[in-house]
């Protein structure tokens, strides 16, 4: 079956990290599917993202703009729900990227909230066309 099957964030911190994700994934109707001493789970009908501390890491934050991830996109619902979800967000550990261009950052036919958290992780929440 064709499909995104999970995706994997390692992070320096799960302690620190884990209450920003839980709030956000939780906010865009993901459910906790797994925990484990060293991570954390959400999922979203097949799909599922970790969240977890691994001792394999080799530095203490994220670099969205090295090769690699730049930033995980979800669909946010209304553009209304875009912006409750930017007004909440410092209050869960995420700030607004790209303020001086907000809610268009991503060019003029994209409504989406850019948010990134402490450890320098970064999502894209977008509401429909």
């Amino acid at each position: 079956m064709p499909g995104l099957h999970h995706v994997e964030v390692w992070v320096p911190d799960l302690a620190g990290a884990e209450p920003g994700w839980s709030w956000l994934l939780g906010e865009l109707g993901w459910q906790p599917y797994q925990r484990w001493p060293a991570g954390r789970s959400w999922r979203y009908g097949e799909t599922y993202l970790v969240v977890e501390q691994s001792p394999a890491l080799t530095a203490e934050r994220h670099d969205r703009c090295a090769p690699g991830l730049n930033h995980l996109a979800f669909h946010a619902g209304s553009r209304q729900r875009v912006d409750e979800l930017v007004a909440a967000a410092p209050g869960h550990g995420w700030s607004l990227l790209f303020a001086e261009r907000h809610p268009y950052a991503g060019g003029p036919d994209t409504y989406a909230g850019y948010l990134i958290d402490g450890y320098g992780y970064e999502v894209e929440l977008v509401a429909p066309g």
